[in-house]
């Protein structure tokens, strides 16, 4: 799938759109996306930064579409782990994602969440249902 492909099945979901996702490159179980800041992220309003749901949700989503090059969707959720490394603070985020192991029944893959410098803020590993053939 090419990555205008790969960004128009990701935006079908409404929740997606409103994150403000966008492909910037897809390759075999690898993805990298930028997700748009929004002011509606922010959980400590003194503080300004971003909660850590938007994170998690980040490294599921990212961890789940790196499988995109191999199923040619998102897949399912089993199990998933996240850890926080520093405040996200305002500013759009990089998300970058590779597919560990493929497997028939069950895949693995890691995403990477990094601030506009560069900073990693949140990585985790997401354990995904693979789609059965009919």
């Amino acid at each position: 799938m090419t990555k205008e492909q790969v960004e128009a099945a990701l935006l079908r979901g409404p929740f997606h759109q409103w994150l403000g996702l966008k492909v910037e490159e897809v390759g075999e179980g690898t993805i990298r996306i930028k997700a748009t800041w929004r002011p509606e992220w922010v959980v400590n309003a003194d503080r300004g930064y971003t909660h850590g749901g938007i994170l998690a949700t980040l490294v599921d989503l990212t961890a789940d579409w790196a499988l995109v090059s191999k199923t040619g969707r998102g897949v399912p959720t089993v199990d998933l782990r996240v850890d926080y490394h520093r405040a996200a603070m305002q500013g759009d985020l990089t998300c970058v994602g590779k597919v560990i192991r493929f497997g028939s029944q069950i895949s693995v893959s890691e995403a990477q969440i990094l601030d506009s410098s560069g900073k990693l803020l949140a990585s985790g590993r997401g354990v995904y249902m693979m789609p059965q053939a009919a």
